[in-house]
C-alpha cells in the first residue's frame, strides 16, 4: 500500500513518490509484537477523505468488511516528500475503532486540530483519575479531537455513557462525519466553538470544540444531544453548513435542514425534501452567491440509477431540479457514499464509471 502525489495535468508521479506505508505504535492490540502494534496493510482500507492541513497530508483507516485484527489508525505525510510525519492508533490495547465516516473527510480548525468519529470499538470504561482519559488508551465509538503538534495525539474526547450497549449493538457514530461549525455567539455573549456528527444511533451530536465532554457512565455531557432525530438507519454521510443552517442526508429519510440560534442548534428541522433517500442517504453539498440563491445539491441512490437533485437551501420543499426530467439523458449510474464538488460554476459527481458534470447548457 502507498501513497504517491500526482500531476493532475499529465498524471506523473510527484516528490519521489510512491511511498510505501508503514507504521507501528507502542501497544498490544491485534497483530502487536509485544510491544508495538504493526499496521498490516492486507487489513485496512482508506475510506476516509484525505485532510491537508499546515503542509501535511492526513489520512485514516478502516477494516475490510469488519475482519478481524483491525484497529483505528491515523497517520500524517509530508505533502512535499510524502515522508510519514506521525502516526496515530486510536485502539492500542483494544481492538476495531476503524475510521469509516462514509467517505466523508477528517476535518480540521483554525487552530489546526483534527476531528473524527471512529466505529464500534474497545473504550476503556476506567479512567484515569487525572486526565480523565481511558486508562488504557482505547477510544472506541468516540468523538474524537486530535492535536497535531508536535506529533498526533487526543486532546480530547465525547463518549456516550451507554457506550457498551451501542458498541454490541453497532450502534456507533462512526457512519458520520464530522462539520465543524463557524464561530457562534450563545444568548450570553459567549462565543461558542462547535462540532456536529451524527452516526447510527439515530442521535444528533452536537460538541464543545473546547471542551468535547469525555465520559460519564451516569449522564450526557456533550453540548446538546437531539436524540431520535434520524429515525431507522441513522447517517451514513456527512452534513453541510449554510448561513446558520446545518442539513443532514440520513438513510430513509428526508434531506433536514435545522436552524441555529443563540449556539443552539433546532431540535425540530426548519424546512426537508420532498423525496427521502434511501442507503446510504446523501451528503449534500450547497452553492450560493454570498448568502442569495443558494442550492442544495444531492445524488439519491436509486438501484442503479443515481438521481441528481436540486432544491432552495432556504425551503427544501422547493425542489428546482432533478435528474429524472430529462427522461434519460441526464441518467447515470449511481454509488454509496457520493460526495459531490462544486466549483466554477459546474456540480460534479464521481460514479463507478466516471465523473458526471451537471451545469448550465450554453
Amino acid at each position: 500500500m502507498n501513497i504517491t502525489a500526482l500531476d493532475i495535468t499529465t498524471g506523473a508521479e510527484l516528490f519521489g513518490g510512491p511511498t510505501t506505508i508503514q507504521a507501528t505504535y507502542p501497544g498490544k492490540g491485534p497483530n502487536s509484537n509485544g510491544t508495538n502494534v504493526v499496521f498490516d496493510p492486507a487489513q485496512y482500507k482508506e475510506r476516509t477523505g484525505l485532510l491537508l492541513l499546515n503542509g501535511v497530508v492526513y489520512t485514516a483507516w478502516a477494516s475490510h468488511c469488519d475482519y478481524n485484527p483491525y484497529n483505528g489508525w491515523v497517520m500524517g505525510f509530508d505533502a512535499l516528500t510524502l515522508g510519514m510525519t506521525s502516526v496515530l492508533n486510536v485502539t492500542p490495547n483494544g481492538t476495531e475503532g476503524a475510521i469509516w465516516m462514509s467517505g466523508a473527510g477528517l476535518a480540521a480548525d483554525s487552530s489546526g486540530n483534527i476531528y473524527f468519529l471512529d466505529g464500534n470499538g474497545t473504550f476503556d470504561s476506567t479512567l484515569d483519575p487525572t486526565t480523565k482519559f481511558p486508562n488504557q488508551g482505547d477510544f472506541g465509538n468516540a468523538f474524537l479531537k486530535l492535536s497535531t503538534s508536535p506529533s498526533l495525539a487526543v486532546a480530547d474526547y465525547f463518549e456516550m455513557s451507554n457506550q457498551a450497549f451501542e458498541n454490541n449493538n453497532d450502534l456507533d457514530r462512526g457512519s458520520g462525519g464530522v462539520l465543524v461549525l463557524p464561530d457562534l455567539t450563545d444568548n450570553l455573549g459567549t462565543v461558542r466553538h462547535l462540532a456536529v456528527g451524527a452516526g447510527k444511533d439515530t442521535n444528533m451530536y452536537v460538541v464543545d470544540r473546547d471542551s468535547i465532554g469525555k465520559f460519564n457512565s451516569s449522564g450526557r455531557t456533550a453540548y446538546q444531544e437531539i436524540d431520535g432525530i434520524f429515525p431507522g438507519q441513522g447517517v451514513f454521510s456527512m452534513p453541510a453548513y449554510f448561513n446558520n443552517t446545518i442539513y443532514f442526508g440520513a438513510v430513509g429519510n428526508p434531506i433536514k435542514a435545522f436552524g441555529i440560534a443563540n449556539a443552539m442548534v433546532s431540535t425540530t428541522p426548519a424546512s426537508h425534501s420532498g423525496s427521502t433517500f434511501s442507503y446510504p442517504g446523501a451528503t449534500p453539498g450547497i452553492s450560493a452567491n454570498g448568502t442569495t440563491y443558494a442550492i442544495l445539491w444531492a445524488v439519491e441512490n436509486n438501484g442503479g440509477v443515481g438521481i441528481f437533485h436540486a432544491y432552495d437551501a432556504t425551503n427544501l420543499a422547493t425542489e428546482l431540479y432533478n435528474s429524472n426530467l430529462a427522461g434519460t439523458g441526464d441518467h447515470f449510474s449511481d454509488n454509496k457514499f457520493i460526495t459531490l464538488t462544486i466549483a466554477n460554476g459546474k456540480v460534479y459527481v464521481g460514479t463507478p464509471t466516471g465523473v458526471i458534470v451537471f451545469g448550465l447548457l450554453p
